[in-house]
């Protein structure tokens, strides 16, 4: 028997023909092996696995990458492990897919757990291939997406295998801020290979089929006394709502890559590059006068800031991330005259747009994540301040504002603020002042730029002729219009430099395109240093 015959006899690989004697029967031998790996164990894993509504690794890089496109990588590559019966089961690919191919045209790598062999769970030659192929994306400056669908480490392989998650680990922090890194949750993650999403860009998750814990429901059950679900530990709608560590979640795996390919059209393929440019007809001096009755003139009156977005972004579209996390802060990708931007808002619909402990998180995050991948930002602000309470102090707020704080002032990509509404306080300096580095800032002349709102502003200037007056809550209201008339007025801040114009808000998108072309070419350093010490 030869070596090609022993090797290809074991569980995973089925029957070899005899052995040919030219080089086509070579070929077509090799051409069998290889039709027969990629196929998977058997009819019946392949059955299991869609009877859980997932697809196989393959069908999913099919969704994801363009047709045809796919070159693998060690589809060949098996475990070497011995024990624990490991040594009768080497299917070939190890239980992973790896391999690159293109979306829209442009090269992206990708490797895919397969559920069907060991449950997708971790060995030695399995960490290997995704070491090569990170390593690979990494050299060819291109993006990463994992499609994962894992069990965790492989028990029978020991610590080698809980080291293949190191070298993982430290792919995933080398490359950060370098390619893009996608990770799609589409089945079980537990235990320390939920770490790799998270040092991730962006964190996709399908409903009722992916969970993400450190500690799984038995677990929490045996050392706690809680008794919960693992879609109730760490479903999609959990992450995406409660934690913050979803991104994005949908309801099936096809919508899901469909999205995925959709964000890579936003992204550049490396941090040396921009965002792709696409043509639009929707014109750039286009004037939206739906934005003059769409913000109250009352500041406290709610309203919705995605419908603002909508009317100054190409074709009303934009891909928001973290919607259902930290609400009152909106972060998104758009397009404005072709170019991609980045946009954070507050959302006055949702806690009167105040930043609090996860709003400054989510937006520090996303403000990042664009300044890494030269992606221009854009700041919409209705922002009545920081959100008071024990709560939020106990909680650190001041260290996590700071990170918003941080990330704006390390950020040198083109930044443009928009002063809607209020904008009170620390959380006006935070949102991309001016004075922390805005290139430019223009407000509406419904703009209130001020220390605090009248009412609380008046009461501490002028407590003792309030409340020494006749009729208080006269002179109240008097100190309050004097307050805002001298100090609150829309033109206070443009007459000291610290708005650059006051516009007209059916004018907002033509003035931001303006104004994003000439920052275009802007360059700006950072002192020389190792990196900075952000408060983490």
């Amino acid at each position: 028997m030869t070596v090609l015959e022993a090797a290809t006899t074991t569980e995973g690989a089925g029957e070899v023909p005899s052995t040919p004697v030219d080089a086509r029967g070579r070929v077509a031998e090799l051409r069998d092996i290889k039709d027969r790996a990629r196929s998977g164990p058997s009819e019946q894993a392949t059955e299991a696995q869609h009877a859980k509504g997932k697809l196989t690794a393959r069908e999913r890089i099919g969704l994801l990458l363009d047709e045809g496109s796919f070159s693998e990588v060690e589809p060949l590559r098996r475990h070497r492990a011995t024990g624990f019966g490991l040594e009768a089961k080497k299917p070939y690919t190890d239980g992973v897919v790896t391999g690159w191919g293109t979306v829209h045209g442009r090269t992206v790598f990708v490797y895919a757990h397969d559920f069907r062999i060991f449950g997708g769970a971790l060995g030695e030659a399995h960490a290997q291939k995704i070491h090569k192929i990170m390593d690979m994306a990494i050299a060819a400056g291109a993006p990463l997406v994992s499609l994962n669908d894992g069990a965790g480490a492989r028990i029978q392989e020991g610590v080698t295998a809980l080291a293949g998650y190191g070298g993982i680990f430290q792919r995933n922090t080398r490359a950060s801020g370098v390619i893009p890194q996608i990770s799609v949750m589409l089945g079980p993650c537990a235990g320390g290979a939920a770490y790799s999403p998270a040092l991730t860009d962006f964190v996709f998750m399908v409903r009722d089929t992916s969970q993400m814990f450190i500690t799984g429901p038995d677990v929490v059950k045996a050392v706690t006394g809680e008794q919960i679900s693992q879609n109730g530990l760490g479903g999609a709608d959990v992450h995406a709502e409660v934690s913050g560590v979803c991104h994005f979640a949908y309801d099936d795996e096809t919508t899901c890559l469909e999205e995925v390919r959709y964000l890579l059209s936003l992204l550049p393929q490396n941090n040396r590059e921009t965002p792709p440019v696409v043509p639009t007809d929707d014109p750039a001096d286009r004037r939206s006068d739906a934005l003059l009755d769409l913000v109250p003139a009352d500041g406290n009156r709610p309203y919705d800031m995605r419908k603002v977005i909508e009317e100054i972004v190409d074709d009303a579209t934009f891909m928001e991330v973290h919607e259902r996390w930290a609400t009152n802060v909106i972060v998104a990708l758009a397009r404005m005259d072709g170019q991609v931007v980045g946009l954070i808002a507050n959302q006055p619909q949702s806690l009167a747009g105040v930043l609090d402990i996860e709003a400054s998180e989510k937006a520090a995050r996303f403000v990042q994540m664009c300044d890494a991948f030269n992606i221009p930002l854009i700041t919409l602000l209705d922002v009545p301040g920081f959100l008071p309470g024990v709560d939020q102090e106990h909680g650190g707020i001041i260290r996590h504002g700071a990170k918003l704080l941080y990330a704006y002032c390390n950020a040198t990509v083109p930044r443009i603020q928009l002063i809607l509404r209020k904008a009170y306080g620390g959380a006006y300096i935070v949102m991309d002042s001016r004075s922390v580095g805005a290139d430019l800032s223009y407000a509406w002349p419904t703009n209130e730029i001020a220390v605090m709102g009248a009412e609380g502003a008046a009461n501490v200037i002028f407590r003792r002729q309030i409340n020494a007056a006749d009729d208080p809550d006269a002179m109240r209201t008097r100190m309050v219009k004097e307050y805002k008339s001298e100090l609150m007025h829309p033109y206070y801040a443009a007459e000291r430099g610290l708005v650059d114009d006051v516009i007209d808000p059916a004018e907002t998108r033509e003035v931001l395109i303006r104004s994003l072309a000439m920052l275009r070419t802007k360059h700006a350093d950072l002192p020389s240093r190792k990196h900075g010490n952000p408060p983490m």
